[in-house]
């Protein structure tokens, strides 16, 4: 009679784990892989992930996609690419994900996207932000890139569009730049920019990642009458290039990459000397009513406000990716990826509505006419607006 008690309770046990196991074979796991704590960055990680568990948590609490729940995996690849390409290898081929989220980093996306090609999973980038990331490894091939996140060639058109209807103050035109691969991938596309819209630099200097003391490289620019200077780095050393210029008492208009928004380069800079660059994000400190909700949500555990933004581009990641599943009635690769390309039904998501955000040549769902042009002041990210930005339209923005 004990053994059969004890048979009876093994038989329940398993069964009662073969439908454990079954109820979660049917998720719909997603991955994100990136830097969540090694580097500067891992902020705008971290805010992306919370961003994504809620529009999972929200999603679900709807009913989730195709009856089935949405789970997310993350694997952090602390900035390091071998170890983002490892992750890449272990979300598909070990946790089985269907898509996957990030970079924090874009070199690491550039270090994995065969792997996603190849494996055909779509990959959603909502934080990386270099142009390569997106473009597709041959021509006519197929591309399981896309990205919902700034892109460093959207943002470089827009800061040339305002040098050339600046042409009055901005006369004489200096481009810097880190040595990193994030740094001349951004000097490349202000200098093929630059090209295309008339803009003739003056002058092109580089510095380290880890310089504290650009003087050297100001002062040639400085001496060539150097009134704009275009910049791309990251937050830290954006500051001690501004404190360079601080130095030198050398005070041009300075136009940057959007990483001016970390609170690295403001912590660095200090509150003055911070006010000084203009450049842009995906949102300011002014909210709308939905984006001001999401942040009463998740606020508290962002490691700065200033990575609310990523929290944003997860979010509408995820909106994006499930509706593609809906449309495809699967979450087939080379399916959701068809149907990513021509998505039917627009997407109300947290920064804008996508209609029709991608194509089979069109990659990225945020341009520079959805971006918010930016300056520090008292502390906070404002948005900021002129005559010049004012007149904008689409087509000032050649690249």
């Amino acid at each position: 009679m004990k053994l059969k008690s004890i048979y009876t309770s093994v038989i329940a046990a398993l069964a009662l784990t073969a439908v454990a196991h079954a109820a979660h074979a049917q998720d719909i796991k997603l991955g994100y892989n990136g830097d969540l704590s090694a580097s500067p960055s891992a902020q705008s990680g971290q805010a992306a992930v919370l961003g994504m568990e809620a529009a999972i948590a929200d999603i679900n609490a709807a009913g989730g996609v195709l009856g089935r729940k949405l789970t997310l995996v993350t694997r952090d690849d602390t900035s390091a690419p071998p170890r983002s390409i490892q992750n890449m290898s272990d979300l598909i081929d070990r946790e089985n994900v269907v898509a996957v989220f990030g970079p924090t980093n874009s070199g690491n996306a550039m270090a994995w996207k065969h792997i996603a090609n190849q494996k055909k999973i779509p990959v959603i980038g909502n934080v990386g932000s270099g142009t390569d990331i997106t473009k597709p490894s041959s021509p006519n091939a197929d591309n399981y890139m896309f990205r919902v996140s700034m892109v460093d060639r959207e943002q470089v058109a827009a800061l040339m569009a305002y040098i050339k209807k600046n042409a009055s103050q901005s006369k004489v035109i200096g481009l810097m730049a880190e040595t990193t691969g994030y740094g001349q991938g951004g000097l490349k596309d202000m200098q093929e920019i630059a090209e295309i819209q008339g803009i003739k630099p003056a002058g092109t200097e580089r510095f380290g990642v880890g310089d504290t003391d650009m003087t050297s490289q100001l002062s040639k620019m400085k001496a060539a009458n150097v009134d704009t200077l275009v910049v791309w780095a990251q937050g830290t050393p954006i500051a001690q290039l501004i404190r360079s210029m601080d130095k030198i008492n050398y005070h041009p208009l300075v136009l940057t990459s959007w990483a001016a928004d970390n609170i690295t380069f403001y912590d660095a800079a200090g509150k003055t000397l911070a006010e000084k660059p203009l450049f842009m994000r995906t949102v300011s400190e002014t909210k709308t009513p939905a984006q001001q909700k999401l942040f009463d949500r998740i606020g508290s555990k962002l490691k700065a406000p200033g990575s609310f933004s990523f929290a944003l581009h997860g979010y509408d990641s995820v909106l994006i990716y499930a509706e593609a599943v809906k449309q495809a009635k699967s979450t087939d690769g080379a399916t959701v990826r068809a149907a990513l390309e021509d998505l039917t039904t627009p997407v109300q998501g947290l920064l804008k509505t996508y209609d029709k955000p991608f194509s089979k040549t069109t990659r990225e769902a945020l341009t520079a006419k959805d971006l918010v042009w930016i300056k520090w002041s008292d502390g906070k990210l404002l948005p900021y607006n002129d005559a010049i930005i004012g007149s904008f339209q689409p087509a000032d923005f050649k690249q």
